[in-house]
């Protein structure tokens, strides 16, 4: 089973000016089984790529087609419904009617994704709600649960139906640490058993689950691969220097800067350069972190049409 994402564009209008946004650029993505994470700041044109997948919104060129193991082709443009029946979806902004108990709610969502047998249905609702671990509180009002709960109930819903391909659409922003782990443990075991693309701007929920990543910036795909390969690319290019806050501003102008922390109150620069920047500058070991930053700021331009493996980039 494979996800072919071929060629995509979509054009906004500009509501405020003569002006349109272009969303997505020619993006091109092939995905397999198991959780691949796709990386990108807001804007970048993530949840526009998500809404096309999921066959929210059209795009204006391009197709999206989903290879069943059986050599079925489901194509989300021309047969919507037909993917709708193997998709799950937990979008960024998930709403919840809060005067209902989960029980209730998740119930009446399996009628309307075309559970009708009502032993059936109470079967997999109540394993579920086991599943996502709020099995224990499915009488109460869903007004009452934690985001992170309702991030959990969310993904039960998501997974009504037994998807073959799943959609969630920065799951844990706004979580609190321990919400943020249980929920990523959710997430990766659901990776045994279908496409899942996590899409977050969030950058170690990408290293801690996915084997397979794609970063995305104005709407074109900068780099798609195995994390640990593109971890691997930097080794000896990042560099970092403390530096005083008056001479942020020129080592700017002198480097590649990718990233500008505070550590104990004083500036830090991380820089890209394939041998030593100069005097001061200790070698920092990269991260997923420094592959984002130097993706997202160009800092290898001249590598941006070599990605670990082919990203096709109109």
């Amino acid at each position: 089973m494979k996800l072919l994402i071929d060629k995509l564009t979509k054009t906004y209008q500009n509501g405020q000016s003569a002006g349109s946004i272009r969303a997505l650029n020619g993006v091109s993505l092939t995905i397999e089984p198991g959780l691949f994470g796709l990386l990108g700041p807001n804007g970048a044109g993530k949840s526009s790529l998500m809404r096309t997948i999921a066959t929210l919104q059209l795009p204006d060129e391009g197709r999206v087609v989903l290879q069943d193991v059986d050599g079925q082709d489901i194509d989300a443009v021309r047969q919507p419904d037909e993917l709708r029946r193997v998709l799950g979806y937990l979008p960024q902004d998930f709403g919840v009617y809060p005067r209902i108990d989960a029980i209730t709610l998740l119930n009446h969502l399996a009628v309307l994704k075309g559970i009708h047998n009502r032993a059936e249905r109470k079967e997999t609702v109540e394993t579920l709600l086991h599943r996502v671990n709020l099995w224990d509180v499915r009488k109460n009002n869903l007004s009452g649960y934690s985001g992170g709960m309702r991030q959990r109930f969310g993904i039960a819903q998501a997974l009504l139906g037994n998807p073959k391909l799943i959609i969630v659409d920065e799951p844990t922003a706004g979580l609190d640490p321990t919400e943020r782990n249980r929920f990523l443990n959710l997430l990766a075991g659901l990776g045994q058993e279908a496409i899942v693309i996590l899409s977050t701007h969030i950058v170690e929920d990408v290293q801690e689950l996915c084997r397979r990543m794609a970063i995305v910036n104005k709407g074109q795909v900068l780099l798609t691969g195995h994390p640990l390969e593109a971890m691997a690319r930097l080794k000896g290019q990042i560099w970092k220097k403390s530096v005083r806050p008056q001479d942020v501003e020129l080592m700017q102008q002198m480097h590649t800067v990718i990233n500008e922390r505070m550590i104990a109150g004083e500036p830090v620069i991380y820089v890209y350069a394939p041998s030593m920047p100069g005097y001061g500058f200790v070698p920092v070991e990269a991260g997923l972190e420094e592959v984002y930053f130097t993706e997202i700021t160009g800092a290898r331009n001249h590598n941006r049409s070599r990605p670990i493996e082919t990203a096709s980039v109109a």
